[in-house]
């Protein structure tokens, strides 16, 4: 890169990376799983079940979770213990200090994977946003645990807010490159979302998934000839408890409750779905607007992955008519929901077919509330 070239202040996105995991979880597999341990909750307690003072707990399927949902599998990063009914949770050896954690190994294999797709080297980045909705440890953070293993000579951070975190993350890069305070930064989302999920909760043990996307922030003046430009961004919180998880190191204060079920993801899936729809297409067609682009004529919307029915209805929306999967692709289906990464997954699965001119949106909705709109144009 050419390091006295006069910079522009105009953000862009050079380029995405995604990590996979190997594994994956079929809903076949995760529903046998589940009614084997719906089926032996219930006879350990069939006394009290029969006397009235339990309620038994109810068999999931196949139908519920794909008519709920819209997902079909999800990416893990271990399988075996997440299916076996008498753990229902991630496994892996504890590592040591002196040892990359395993979130921030998969963020360094995504922003390498960017990288590379932008034919940059570590040393042209200036700063490492980590942006999750569930961090390792308070400190030292991923992000500068990710600065250190891609040996990237500059400053990081982690930041959270759960299923925005990554557009969130976007706008804050393009801040640094419209102030003139960085030319490059990599946004990271790891996003083990099977360590936060309730395999045991009927009413939510299908929805997440393993995965970790990175999206490389410059100035157009050093970005590679096929990029996107960033024509505006827009971000929104708005308080709600029905997307809760009460995880934190203040848990200790009370011990007596410290492993309860709302230390792990917890929502009230109609009322968000009732609350999200209409705030984020509204987002989207007022900061539209502002930027001067008719919402109708956007040629892909790149949605957060969490739900196809909410997802068909603020396509509608938005464009005026029922989406189909070319205008509002579905990452959904294989990778259920990422939490952060996945509009970034459908992004950059989907988005290099579009042509020279053609605009579309990068948008996430979740817990806070909080949703994130990133306005893109082709560029070439």
């Amino acid at each position: 890169m050419t390091q006295h070239m006069q910079m522009t202040g105009r953000p862009v996105i050079s380029s995405t990376g995604l990590f996979t995991p190997e594994e994956s979880i079929t809903n076949e597999e995760l529903v046998a799983s589940f009614n084997e341990y719906v089926r032996r909750y219930n006879e350990k307690n069939a006394d009290a079940i029969a006397s009235g003072e339990m309620q038994p707990l109810t068999e999931s399927s196949v139908e519920f979770i794909e008519k709920a949902s819209g997902i079909k599998a999800r990416h893990v990063m271990a399988k075996e213990p997440v299916l076996d009914p008498n753990v229902m949770a991630p496994r892996w050896p504890q590592r040591s200090n002196d040892e990359l954690s395993i979130l921030a190994e998969i963020g360094v294999k995504a922003a390498r994977d960017a990288l590379e797709r932008a034919g940059r080297k570590p040393e042209d980045v200036d700063a490492v946003l980590c942006a999750a909705s569930n961090m390792e440890r308070p400190y030292p953070a991923m992000a500068i645990e990710i600065q250190q293993a891609l040996g990237i000579d500059g400053f990081g951070f982690d930041m959270n807010v759960a299923c925005s975190s990554a557009t969130f993350g976007i706008q804050t890069a393009a801040d640094y490159i419209r102030a003139g305070n960085a030319k490059s930064v990599l946004v990271v989302s790891p996003e083990i979302t099977s360590g936060h999920l309730n395999w045991r909760d009927r009413d939510s043990h299908f929805i997440f998934g393993d995965v970790a996307t990175a999206v490389l922030v410059e100035d157009a003046a050093i970005a590679p000839e096929e990029h996107w430009d960033i024509l505006g961004t827009k971000l929104k919180t708005v308080f709600s408890n029905n997307i809760r998880n009460n995880f934190g190191f203040l848990n200790r204060a009370y011990p007596e409750d410290a492993g309860g079920p709302d230390k792990l993801f917890v929502q009230e899936g109609r009322k968000v779905f009732k609350e999200v729809v209409p705030m984020v297409a509204q987002m989207i067609v007022d900061e539209a607007e502002r930027i001067d682009i008719d919402p109708t004529s956007l040629r892909r919307l790149w949605l957060h992955q969490a739900n196809t029915g909410m997802n068909r209805l603020i396509a509608h929306r938005v464009l005026g008519h029922e989406a189909n999967e070319d205008e509002s692709p579905t990452v959904l289906d294989t990778y259920g929901n990422t939490s952060s990464a996945g509009s970034i997954i459908a992004f950059h699965l989907h988005s290099e077919d579009l042509q020279e001119g053609d605009t579309g949106l990068i948008c996430s909705f979740g817990a806070g509330y909080s949703a994130g709109t990133v306005f893109v144009r082709k560029a070439g």
